[in-house]
């Protein structure tokens, strides 16, 4: 046999090993047993997740993970993760799911897969109270200074509706309120309702809601979704399957009623 031949042979069978190894992989994933499910938030976005003062995550999401939980009759545990390292933690299994409105997006799907979406509301902008600006046009925002959460699709969104404005960003939306509230910026963005529910607090009495933003799908996507691992088919299907009957049995109502007026679910 030839140099080339052997070479090609030892190839041959290292593929061989390899492609037995990755159905070996699928094979587990199809097989693994969810009795469990590891569940982190970020723990830092109200009114969809916060710390208590005990330290627990408590919000929106929250509620929506366990009742998804007791729908599917397994065992969860619950974690806060920060936003800026959730989706290596998850890839390196840290955890199972993420459930912290992350937005289901070309870019993060490359990275990580999703559930349907469990709800979708539009980005918006505030203001102070005494602000010059009139509206959410790029031209009322050319020159002033916008905060953000960074690792967002309102992040995104400011780069691309306000182009002429300087983005400042921030690790959590509590940083850039408190910089919102001591004037040090002229407007921030973020999702309509949890910006709604701040102006509604004392800490948010500085301001008012300039307006929403465009549903433009290629910032936003197709809404907030469960993140999970590429290739964790199985625990996918649990997901989704406990969406839609959390939908028709009437729990998903009875939670969104406890945090909003209208259904935050979406079009």
């Amino acid at each position: 046999m030839t140099k080339f031949a052997r070479a090609f042979a030892a190839a041959a069978t290292a593929i061989g090993i390899l492609s037995l190894g990755l159905g070996a992989a699928k094979a587990d994933d199809a097989n693994k047993d969810w009795s469990t499910i590891r569940i982190a938030s970020e723990g830092a976005y109200p009114p969809f997740n916060s710390l208590s003062p005990s330290g627990e995550l408590q919000g929106f999401d929250i509620d929506i993970a366990k009742a998804l939980c007791d729908q599917m009759k397994v065992k969860c545990t619950f974690a806060a993760q920060d936003w800026d390292g959730a989706i290596p933690a998850l890839q390196n299994g840290k955890f199972d799911a993420f459930i912290a409105s992350m937005s289901i997006t070309e870019e993060r799907l490359k990275q990580i897969d999703f559930t349907n979406k469990y709800y979708n509301t539009p980005g918006a902008v505030v203001v102070a109270k005494d602000s010059d600006i009139k509206d959410t046009n790029a031209d009322s925002l050319k020159g002033k200074t916008v905060g953000v959460q960074g690792s967002t699709t309102h992040a995104q969104a400011v780069e691309k509706f306000f182009p002429g404005a300087e983005e400042k960003v921030y690790p959590t939306a509590e940083e850039y309120r408190l910089d919102m509230a001591n004037g040090r910026l002229d407007a921030v963005s973020d999702d309509v309702v949890t910006l709604s529910q701040w102006l509604e607090t004392p800490d948010g009495a500085c301001c008012k809601l300039l307006g929403t933003l465009p549903a433009d799908q290629s910032i936003y996507g197709k809404g907030a979704g469960i993140g999970i691992r590429k290739g964790d088919e199985k625990l996918k299907k649990m997901f989704n399957d406990a969406i839609v009957a959390i939908r028709a049995n009437g729990t998903y109502k009875q939670i969104n009623d406890k945090y909003f007026k209208f259904d935050v679910y979406g079009g």
